[in-house]
């Protein structure tokens, strides 16, 4: 895989002026004006449309920590027909919303990418049953006909197989359809901790039983920021106060802290499938069930990493065939820009 060249950070500038006002006959020159501050521009791409798990960067827009950090944040929503990882490569883009696995494919294809901060502790992917089916832990998957796409097929599930005795015959495909799930009382479907137990909850008129995957040692950081080399190097005083403004930001987002409203208008605004029951919801489970503080971030602030936990994940994953062996996993990451104590718990 080759990266195509990069493109750095441009500027954008706001003109200031030289004004002259009347005094008797005379013109006297004004005292020039401050010059407005310029903003560094910053193309952030997030992996899918707008909704609360991006909250904390809608956040740091509506907040003004962006700009307060001298930067114009360009936040752009992904969507299912768009690649967001050659979107990086090829350098349209500065900085995606990545995860655990996309850092060790720039390490197997010796790109010149990394991740830099990691927002998501637990991978919100879940598992969820029948409301009443008994699916109150891992080891009840046995004998279930499961719901799960191409993606957790080469992810999470080699991992829950070997640790939990499982099967492939289990498995059938999940068309993001909820119509095969409703009709088997005795189905598991995939889903996303804030996303589809809502829209069941919805549907049957009580809440189903929701497994997260992370709860059975699934140690993948998601929603990560991932970054060129270059860029972090050439312009790492830029990506500091990128990655610090996005923090406050959702430190802010989870907390209520002021703005969340016109934070949320924004998300609805470029998202108008999103109400502000779904958001409520999302934020609620995204707090309770310590998506984003939990782990290192309880004591390195939110976006923290660690090297024990990015070598354990991946051991655990190279047990499983998922991620090859003999990958230098120090390529992966970099934890210059995090474990700064940012919206760290008092």
């Amino acid at each position: 895989m080759m990266a195509g060249a990069w493109r750095v950070g441009r500027r954008a500038a706001l003109r200031g002026g030289l004004g002259l006002t009347l005094a008797g006959p005379l013109l006297v020159p004004m005292a020039r004006r401050p010059r407005a501050r310029t903003l560094d521009k910053v193309s952030f791409q997030t992996d899918w449309r707008a909704q609360a798990e991006h909250g904390g960067y809608y956040q740091a827009i509506a907040a003004g920590l962006y700009a307060r950090a001298g930067i114009e944040c360009d936040l752009r929503q992904g969507g299912p027909s768009l690649n967001i990882g050659q979107l990086l490569l090829t350098g349209r883009v500065d900085m995606i919303m990545s995860n655990s696995f996309e850092a060790f494919t720039f390490v197997r294809e010796s790109a010149p990418f990394y991740t830099i901060a990691a927002i998501f502790q637990k991978d919100p992917q879940v598992l969820i049953g029948h409301p009443g089916s008994g699916l109150d832990g891992f080891d009840k998957l046995s004998g279930r006909t499961l719901l799960i796409g191409n993606g957790g097929r080469v992810t999470y599930w080699p991992y829950l197989r070997k640790k939990y005795g499982l099967s492939d015959t289990q498995l059938r495909p999940y068309t993001f359809n909820m119509a095969p799930f409703l009709a088997d009382k005795n189905a598991v479907q995939q889903g996303f901790l804030s996303s589809e137990p809502y829209s069941i909850a919805q549907a049957l008129g009580r809440p189903p039983e929701v497994l997260l995957i992370a709860d059975a040692g699934f140690s993948a950081y998601q929603t990560t920021i991932a970054i060129s080399r270059r860029m972090a190097a050439e312009k790492k005083d830029l990506v500091q106060r990128f990655v610090d403004a996005t923090l406050e930001g959702w430190a802010q987002y989870l907390g209520g802290g002021p703005g969340i409203e016109a934070a949320n208008a924004l998300i609805k605004k470029h998202n108008p499938d999103q109400t502000d029951a779904r958001i409520a919801y999302a934020i609620k489970v995204l707090k309770a069930r310590g998506i984003v503080m939990s782990g290192d971030a309880l004591k390195d602030g939110i976006g923290a990493m660690s090297n024990a936990r990015w070598i354990n994940f991946y051991q655990s994953m190279a047990e499983v065939d998922v991620l090859p062996r003999g990958l230098d996993v120090a390529l992966a990451y970099t934890l210059e820009f995090v474990n700064k104590g940012i919206g760290k718990p008092p």
